[in-house]
């Protein structure tokens, strides 16, 4: 591993050691004491049918029944935000069905994403490339689902779940202020690969633990995999992140999105960082 290799594995939290039980212990603990210290009594998560928010899920609910179980009122609410109805709704489903949460919400979030998109283009349609219509409206649609669940959250004492995991991170691959916003991220610092490993460790059966992921945002792209608009993928991503050898081109790849997307992964730029300098 170089030294800008491990650097960005330092930065983003991946350790060189793993272990799926011990993650798991550690990451239902953290739920667990975050929730009492901040005098919160739900957890909300959005659930799409993918493997991060399936472990998320699994995490979420282990924590809040152990709260429970020491006496603390807690419960998980599991959200399902489709645009209208979602390719692979039967996996948000059988996700659901693994995880057994609390409380399940269903919000159509096409109503408010598509009059947001309507609204944006009534006075500045002449600023929005017609060949990125449906890459904006993605972006939309990625804030409504945050919208949604911060409103369940405000109502409930709550804290929004994000899925934010490493491999995701170093390639900037969430919305700012959309999937990207969140109260806590109980898969930071793990690889795609330890996701998928957890997950299966707490019983998530293959079929969900190793579906292709996608963010499937853009309407006229469904189900597209993530790995095609990487370029590279999640095995040499992942490799890269736990300091293994990866080809010349894909370390390249990985790189240029790397610091390309580094403004998506810092907190807003304050007028007073740069004039105490």
């Amino acid at each position: 591993m170089d030294n800008e290799q491990h650097s960005i594995s330092r930065t983003l939290g991946v350790t060189a050691d793993f272990d799926a039980a011990l993650e798991v212990r550690r990451r239902i603990d953290f739920l667990r004491r975050y929730l009492r210290q901040a005098s919160c009594r739900t957890y909300v998560l959005g659930i799409s049918g993918g493997v991060d928010s399936l472990a998320a899920g699994l995490i979420a609910k282990a924590a809040v029944s152990e709260l429970r179980s020491d006496g603390y009122d807690a419960q998980f609410i599991a959200v399902r935000l489709p645009y209208g109805v979602q390719a692979d709704e039967t996996d948000a489903q059988k996700s659901l069905g693994v995880i057994g949460p609390d409380r399940i919400v269903t919000i159509d979030i096409k109503p408010a994403a598509d009059a947001m998109l309507e609204a944006v283009m009534l006075e500045g349609e002449d600023l929005v490339e017609r060949s990125r219509r449906h890459f904006h409206l993605g972006n939309i649609k990625a804030r409504q689902r945050m919208i949604a669940q911060y409103a369940l959250a405000g109502s409930t004492r709550g804290l929004v779940i994000g899925t934010d995991q490493a491999a995701e991170a170093m390639m900037g691959f969430f919305t700012k202020f959309g999937d990207g916003a969140a109260d806590i991220l109980p898969l930071a610092g793990l690889t795609k690969r330890r996701v998928r490993a957890i997950a299966e460790h707490m019983g998530a059966p293959q079929e969900l633990v190793f579906k292709v992921p996608t963010a499937d945002l853009e309407s006229d792209a469904p189900l597209r995999p993530d790995e095609d608009v990487y370029g590279v993928t999640y095995d040499e991503i992942d490799n890269f992140l736990e300091g293994k050898a990866v080809t010349e081109p894909a370390r390249q790849r990985i790189l240029k999105t790397f610091w390309a997307s580094g403004h998506k992964r810092a907190l807003p730029v304050a007028a007073i960082d740069e004039l105490a300098e």
